[in-house]
C-alpha cells in the first residue's frame, strides 16, 4: 500500500489527463494521483457521484480546474467527510449568467449539426495568456485534448455546466485546507471570482499565477506544481 496521499485531479471542459501532465510528474513523490473522467455525464451532480464511486477507498485530496472545480465543489456538498484538502483552480462558485447560457446553447446547437470544432485558434485567447499564443507546442496540446474529448462529451459537459447550482452559499461550510488558484490574466474565470471564493472559504489560501491565463498547469507548470506541493504539505493523511 502506498504511503503517498491519494489525490484526485478533475479536468476542465474539453480537457483530459494532459491538463495535469506537469502535476502528475512534479507531485509523484507526494501523491498517488488519479485523473477523473468527466466525459460521461450531463450534470455536475452525476459527475461528482461517479468520481466518488470510482475514487480510492477512504479519504483523498481533491483538485479541480474550471469545470473540474464545479465538480469539486459538488463533491464537497455530497461527501465532504471524504476530502482531506481542496484545491480550486481557475473556477467559480457562481452559476452561468443568462448570456453565458445562451452562448453555450448556441455551441451545443452547432455541435448537434455536426459543426463541432473543439478548441480552435480563434478560441485560444480565452484560454491562455496572449504571450503564449505563438507557442505551437502548447496550443497544439490544447487543441489535441479537445479533439480527444470529442463532440458528444462536449455537449454533455456544456449541459452540465449550464445546469450547475449557485454554490456561493456553500463555501462557508468547507472545513478542509483549501487552496484557490487563478491565473492573473484569466479571461474565462477572472481573478475577482477566485478572490470571492477565497474570502468565503474559512482559512483558504489564494495564490495568483502571474503572466498566466485559464490553464496554469499547462501555461506555468512549475508555478502550478509549486503551489500545489505547498498545499499538499499542509494536509494530514
Amino acid at each position: 500500500m502506498s504511503d503517498r496521499l491519494p489525490l484526485l485531479l478533475l479536468p476542465g471542459l474539453l480537457c483530459d489527463h494532459d491538463l495535469w501532465a506537469s502535476v502528475l510528474t512534479g507531485l509523484s513523490d507526494q501523491a498517488q494521483m488519479t485523473v477523473a473522467d468527466l466525459t460521461r455525464d450531463d450534470s455536475v451532480s452525476a459527475m461528482a457521484a461517479r468520481v466518488l464511486d470510482e475514487a480510492p477507498t477512504g479519504r483523498f485530496a481533491l483538485a479541480g480546474l474550471s469545470m473540474g472545480g464545479y465538480v469539486a465543489q459538488e463533491i464537497m456538498r455530497q461527501a465532504p467527510e471524504r476530502v482531506i484538502g481542496l484545491a480550486l483552480l481557475d473556477t467559480s462558485a457562481r452559476p452561468d449568467s443568462d448570456d453565458q447560457k445562451l452562448r453555450r446553447r448556441a455551441l451545443i446547437d452547432l455541435a448537434g449539426r455536426g459543426r463541432f470544432k473543439g478548441v480552435t485558434p480563434k478560441l485560444l485567447p480565452m484560454l491562455i495568456h496572449e504571450r503564449r499564443l505563438s507557442d505551437d507546442a502548447l496550443t497544439g496540446r490544447i487543441m489535441a485534448m479537445a479533439e480527444r474529448v470529442g463532440q458528444a462529451a462536449f455537449v454533455r459537459q456544456q449541459e452540465a455546466i449550464i445546469g450547475r447550482v449557485d454554490g456561493r452559499g456553500d463555501l462557508s461550510r468547507i472545513a478542509c485546507p483549501t487552496l484557490v488558484v487563478c491565473g492573473r490574466d484569466d479571461a474565462l474565470t477572472p481573478l475577482p471570482l477566485a478572490e470571492e471564493m477565497a474570502a468565503a472559504i474559512p482559512g483558504a489560501m489564494l495564490r495568483v499565477v502571474e503572466d498566466c491565463g485559464h490553464l496554469p498547469p499547462m501555461e506555468k507548470p512549475d508555478e502550478a506544481v509549486t503551489v500545489l506541493a505547498d498545499w499538499l504539505d499542509r494536509l494530514t493523511f
